[in-house]
């Protein structure tokens, strides 16, 4: 006896998944075919604090320009670090969540264009920053700092 297995395939959504980092922080976007949601843990991105910082954030879809995020939805996880790092780290995972999204679903013209926007305004946008914290070292109070010498 033969069995006929019909799977019903959900369709295909739209999707990438990028990264940001920025010291300890670490910042996950999920790109997908939507309607222009910017979420970072949930919460709508107008209100994330510091209020200071969050035009940094703004900073790759006010570069690229609103309409191309207009058929997106951009959901963040963002975790570890301090504020400022965190920030930092959305908006490199929002940039390069843009870019990949354009790179795969979208064409490779568009896609050089947003990349050349980006990295004009600020490399940082898309190349992740290597500079991390040095460890602490015997003999000082600090990674380089020396306890001061004393003769008596």
């Amino acid at each position: 006896a033969r069995f006929i297995v019909r799977v019903k395939m959900a369709d295909k959504v739209e999707s990438v998944q990028t990264f940001g980092k920025k010291k300890n922080s670490i910042a996950v976007a999920y790109v997908k075919k939507g309607k222009g949601l910017l979420k970072v843990n949930g919460n709508p991105i107008e209100l994330l604090m510091p209020e200071t910082l969050r035009y940094k954030i703004f900073e790759p879809v006010l570069l690229v320009g609103t309409e191309k995020f207009k058929e997106v939805d951009i959901r963040v996880r963002v975790r570890g670090g301090g504020n400022t790092s965190q920030v930092y780290a959305i908006r490199q995972a929002i940039a390069k969540g843009i870019v990949a999204y354009y790179q795969k679903y979208v064409d490779e013209q568009s896609k050089r264009e947003i990349k050349e926007t980006l990295v004009q305004f600020d490399r940082s946008l898309l190349v992740a920053d290597p500079r991390r914290c040095e460890p602490k070292k015997f003999g000082g109070r600090g990674a380089r700092a020396r306890f001061q010498k004393s003769y008596r």
